[in-house]
């Protein structure tokens, strides 16, 4: 089974390759673009768990393409985390303004980065799991009749009301 899929926008090709092959190892599945409008065009066609954004890229920056993603109701929800060389505090600033969820300097701490990619992604999967939730309390993967029996009983399983010994 296939990790989370991060897409990892950077124009450095030993970078990208070096992110690549240990964001893999860790069991994610990684997706590449080399400039800011391939990334852009990537997240849009790959939806993407995650997003790795250089600041420093060709095309369209790391900046621009960061406040285009957040401006679209499509990828807007995807996490950003900046991974770039410029380190001054206006820096961080500079791509939080743009949208950008988190911010890493390089060279990059990988312990640290993967930290921050992985509290991104459980936050991402604990709203997705509460989106799925139906008024009632009802999962959304629940059957439509089952569902609807849910509801009716007032949120409860059906099931335990009858008395069923299994549940």
């Amino acid at each position: 089974m296939t990790g989370p899929k991060i897409l990892v926008i950077e124009d450095n090709e030993s970078s990208r390759d070096m992110l690549a092959r240990r964001l893999s190892r860790r069991g994610y599945h990684v997706i590449l673009a080399a400039d800011g409008q391939c990334g852009i065009a990537m997240a849009h066609e790959q939806s993407p768990d995650l997003i790795v954004m250089d600041m420093s890229l060709p095309e369209i920056d790391g900046w621009e393409a960061t406040r285009r993603l957040k401006a679209d109701p499509a990828t807007r929800a995807i996490p950003i985390v900046a991974l770039t060389a410029h380190a001054m505090a206006s820096d961080r600033k500079k791509a939080m303004d743009a949208g950008c969820d988190d911010y890493h300097t390089k060279p990059v701490d990988f312990e640290s980065l993967v930290r921050s990619l992985e509290a991104f992604l459980e936050a991402r999967n604990s709203r997705a799991e509460t989106a799925n939730i139906l008024p009632g309390g009802v999962p959304a993967s629940v059957p439509a009749g089952v569902s609807a029996s849910i509801s009716a009983s007032g949120g409860q399983n059906p099931a335990v009301l009858l008395g069923d010994p299994q549940c």
